[in-house]
């Protein structure tokens, strides 16, 4: 079964590993729903400290760098705000003390809707293969609100210091293989794709056809959403 999205949430968190991982994979979901008065924040599991191929790039700048990028992307969004777990690249591990952090967020902000990265998506075809941090995110992100943010005996010691359980009503999976839904951002492409640009230090292409790229891509999903320009997802209802 498809459909287009349901009505825009009262809050949401995007939980993703890299700091332009969010723009690339739903900020035109975000910027939607940030402009349709939802509350939106964004959570970035790592530091993007190796996010380069220049060997004489210091690690501690290009973190310090991103984290600036990532400012500037979530005003751009009209975001609510940001946060970071500060986990350096490529040592990510879908453990307890990640989905203690995780939950830990969830229980703050007490979002509707939690997007991520769909875990069970690895291979894209012959010449792509899903990183490992976007799949440990994923997986951590799931585990994280479902079942342990909702229940007391999850991470007891958070209750202790004042935080409370919080269902999470719904999950959105992008970068999915097995697309059930689709968000119309035909009114906020141009923001997503400025927002993206934000991330200077990623972009080895910054010219129009990257731009036009990215439109193209949209529209791909657009067609399947029934709408000029959309974003897929893997939608998961918990219930009402």
């Amino acid at each position: 079964m498809t459909s287009r999205a349901p009505s825009v949430p009262r809050s949401a968190l995007a939980v993703y590993a890299h700091p332009d991982d969010p723009e690339i994979s739903a900020g035109g979901t975000l910027a939607r729903w940030a402009a349709e008065g939802a509350e939106v924040w964004v959570l970035v599991t790592t530091r993007g400290d190796k996010g380069t191929s220049d060997p004489n790039v210091d690690p501690e700048e290009l973190a310090a760098m991103r984290l600036e990028e990532t400012a500037r992307s979530v005003e751009l969004l009209g975001l609510a705000g940001h946060r970071h777990l500060q986990h350096g690249d490529g040592d990510l591990e879908d453990d307890r003390p990640l989905r203690e952090e995780i939950c830990r967020v969830v229980r703050e902000l007490r979002p509707e809707v939690v997007l991520c990265p769909d875990p069970t998506a690895v291979f894209f075809g012959d010449g792509y293969f899903n990183h490992r941090d976007h799949r440990v995110t994923g997986w951590a992100t799931l585990d994280a609100i479902a079942p342990a943010a909702g229940l007391p005996h999850y991470f007891a010691e958070q209750l202790a210091e004042g935080l409370t359980v919080h269902q999470v009503r719904e999950v959105y999976l992008s970068g999915t293989l097995e697309p059930n839904c689709w968000v119309d951002i035909s009114e906020h492409l141009e923001r997503k794709i400025e927002a993206l640009f934000c991330h200077q230090s990623q972009l080895l292409e910054t010219g129009e056809p990257f731009r036009q790229f990215l439109r193209e891509r949209a529209e791909h999903d657009g067609r399947q959403g029934g709408v000029r320009y959309a974003e897929g997802f893997r939608r998961l209802t918990f219930g009402e």
